[in-house]
């Protein structure tokens, strides 16, 4: 597993918070926890700036929307 450094930590912990942001509350905690794989799977294959970390977040926030609405 690779090791992630500070600031990609930081700008994970934006882009979650930016995403989640959207859902009542700031989401519960399912929500919150698959959004935050999405960002990790991401971060690990070297997605590690804000802008790409907010896409991925921004992404899994509207699959979770579509999926409840279903």
């Amino acid at each position: 597993m690779a090791k992630l450094d500070d600031r990609t930590i930081a700008n994970m912990e934006v882009a979650l918070e930016k995403a989640c942001s959207r859902f009542p509350n700031g989401g519960d905690h399912e929500s919150r926890k698959y959004v935050a794989q999405k960002l990790m799977l991401s971060a690990k294959k070297g997605n590690t700036t804000l802008g790409g970390l907010d896409v991925v977040a921004h992404r899994a926030v509207q699959e979770l929307s579509k999926s409840k609405s279903a």
